[in-house]
C-alpha cells in the first residue's frame, strides 16, 4: 500500500505550475484591469516565478492609484457673494 502511495506521489511536484483560475472581474480602469490580468501569468509559472509577477502587479496598481491622485479634481466652489 505504501509503495502505491509513493508511486502516485512520485509525479507530484509542489513547485510545478498549478492554475488557480480565479475569475477577474473588470474594474473599468484600463491600468487596473491590465495589472489584474497579469496575475494570470502566475498560473503558468513555477512558484519561484510568482514573486516577480506579484511585484510587477503591485507596481502597476500603485502607479494606477498615483495617476488618480494626479488628475485635477473639480473646480473649487466659489465663495458666497457678499454685496459691498
Amino acid at each position: 500500500m505504501a509503495a502505491e502511495e509513493n508511486a502516485a506521489d512520485a509525479g507530484y511536484d509542489p513547485a510545478a505550475p498549478a492554475p488557480l483560475e480565479v475569475p477577474r472581474t473588470p474594474t473599468g480602469n484600463d491600468g487596473v484591469d491590465t495589472a489584474l490580468e497579469r496575475l494570470g501569468d502566475a498560473d503558468r509559472l513555477t512558484t519561484d516565478g510568482h514573486l516577480q509577477v506579484y511585484e510587477d502587479v503591485h507596481r502597476e496598481l500603485r502607479d494606477a492609484l498615483t495617476a488618480l491622485d494626479a488628475r485635477p479634481g473639480p473646480p473649487a466652489p466659489q465663495p458666497p457673494y457678499t454685496p459691498s
